[in-house]
């Protein structure tokens, strides 16, 4: 089965919208009776739920919105304002359109209905030669039960696909760009602080999707629900975990207009959100384990039956377990997997004698554990094989995590390790003496840039500083720039004038500026380390 259909279909009526006016005009069976659009042009493109023929005084009681009306005109009154409060009442019904048939009644159509229909917005289409009504209605509802059908195939082909992509463990990426092609829109997921997480354009170039998004995005308020709407008139829907928000998806329009979201649209963004919902909470991806990597992986996730069991799993693979000392490594080489990198420290280890597990842990990450004598430093053991990684993966990241001295207890220092890389940006600058990154080195800035995922941090940055990036935004001043000079100056306005090349007076106007924007008294000690980790914050998320 093919989920994606075809994009020559995406936008047209059988795709199974409703068929517009302007499509029940162009059939056959009308088209033979010449209509003629007199009134309301630009709204032709009003959806057609239905027709409805009448010759009644007061057709509106028997509508429900959307109907195709049609008539003789036999029924319209003398008088204009009886013909005005006709032309109301199915306006205010939602009527699609009036046809009216000038062969009985009338000839030409009448001053006050003309006037009457412009006033309203309603399209008035009169037809010069006799037209079988019942054969319109026939037509006309066959085409709509037809599209309803085939709308609730496609809906139907929507959900098939999405369940095959959850039930095979698809990533975010799969599930964005499967979105994309079946609606042949642009679909974005963005994070709480309207960051671009992952594009898949249909239509248009990545770079044009995404030109100035923060902006463009900030412009469309996230809502609780599907809706469309904001500048560009995007259909957006939250996604969340458990009532927690934690993203948003974005469909854009096609940059050469077409026809506006449909049903099938907002189908495609909520199976879209489901299905991102559960890719996020899957842990991560099977590895063929090779015996080390087996070993490796069961320890740093505590994944081994017993201490016991893991001491005698490892000691079969010759690795010391009694007296000894162990202390976890971690080799991230980002999205490049380096198998000749793994075979390398083996090498390595193996001619300096020093006994240890090697293995990937999973795609892009080494983990090594080594066995230490008790009167062995483990320093220069790590020095050594960060100096070997990063000789031939010149962009990886090597931590390390504190010692131990029971192997049950090694999980701790894999996660150690773990944190200090999910706090080590790349291009950080290495410590001096040292090729390798440890705990004692994460500062805040590195702790925050290991929590920018977290929804709290995203949620805390945004409240405290949104208001004023907003007003940055909206008008093109520089506060947020001033108010960092100001917190980086540890409050001392001189020295913040000086470093934003700014008067003494102007630095005061501005942090008033910024007091009233952020309800805050910049005086305190405390608001000002609010906001000095806020901004801290605002600053790892754009890292």
């Amino acid at each position: 089965m093919n989920p994606h259909p075809p994009a020559d279909d995406r936008d047209s009526a059988a795709a199974g919208r409703p068929p517009t006016v302007a499509d029940v005009l162009a059939l056959p069976v009308l088209a033979a009776g010449q209509p003629q659009v007199i009134t309301g042009l630009p709204q032709l493109d009003r959806p057609v739920r239905w027709v409805h023929i009448t010759e009644l005084t007061d057709p509106a009681s028997f509508l429900k919105g959307g109907e195709l009306v049609l008539t003789t005109g036999m029924p319209l009154p003398e008088d204009a304002a009886g013909v005005r409060r006709y032309v109301d009442e199915l306006t205010d019904v939602g009527a699609a359109a009036l046809v009216i048939e000038l062969v009985r009644r009338y000839h030409r159509p009448p001053e006050a209905l003309v006037q009457a229909c412009h006033a309203r917005g309603l399209p008035l289409v009169t037809l010069a030669r006799d037209v079988n009504f019942l054969e319109v209605t026939q037509v006309v509802h066959a085409l709509i039960l037809g599209n309803q059908a085939e709308a609730m195939r496609r809906t139907q082909r929507i959900h098939e696909a999405f369940t095959a992509l959850t039930l095979r463990g698809a990533g975010p990426q799969e599930v964005v760009r499967a979105a994309a092609e079946m609606s042949g829109r642009t679909v974005v997921l963005e994070n709480l602080v309207h960051q671009a997480l992952i594009c898949e354009p249909s239509g248009s170039t990545a770079g044009d999707a995404l030109a100035d998004w923060e902006q463009r995005s900030r412009a469309t308020e996230p809502g609780h629900h599907t809706e469309v709407g904001g500048p560009e008139g995007w259909l957006t829907v939250p996604v969340s975990y458990q009532g927690e928000r934690w993203g948003r998806l974005a469909m854009l329009r096609l940059p050469q207009g077409g026809q506006d979201f449909g049903p099938e649209h907002v189908t495609v963004l909520e199976r879209t959100a489901m299905a991102l919902t559960v890719a996020r909470l899957i842990h991560s991806t099977p590895l063929e384990y090779t015996a080390h990597r087996t070993a490796l992986r069961e320890l740093a996730e505590q994944r081994h039956h017993s201490a016991e069991d893991a001491r005698a799993r490892c000691a079969a693979l010759g690795l010391p377990t009694e007296d000894s000392r162990f202390v976890a490594i971690l080799v991230d080489l980002g999205s490049e997997a380096d198998g000749e990198l793994e075979a390398r420290l083996h090498r390595d280890l193996r001619s300096a004698g020093i006994p240890a597990l090697v293995g990937e842990l999973f795609p892009g990450r080494l983990g090594v554990l080594p066995a230490l004598r008790p009167a062995q430093p483990w320093r220069p053991v790590a020095e050594r094989l960060s100096r070997t990684a990063l000789g031939l993966v010149p962009e990886a990241i090597v931590s390390a995590g504190s010692e131990v001295t029971d192997l049950a207890d090694t999980a701790r220092s894999f996660r150690e390790a773990a944190r200090v890389l999910e706090a080590t940006p790349p291009g950080q600058p290495l410590p001096a003496g040292r090729s390798f990154h440890e705990l004692p080195d994460v500062d805040l800035r590195r702790l925050l840039y290991a929590l920018r995922e977290d929804t709290r941090i995203q949620d805390y940055t945004e409240r405290r500083l949104g208001r004023l990036i907003d007003h940055d935004t909206r008008h093109g001043t520089g506060l947020l720039t001033t108010l960092g000079h100001y917190l980086d100056s540890a409050g001392n306005k001189t020295t913040a004038a000086r470093r934003g090349g700014l008067s003494r007076e102007t630095m005061y106007q501005r942090l008033r500026t910024i007091e009233r924007l952020l309800d805050i008294d910049l005086e305190s000690g405390e608001r000002r380390t609010e906001l000095h980790v806020a901004l801290t914050a605002w600053r790892v998320l754009r890292t």
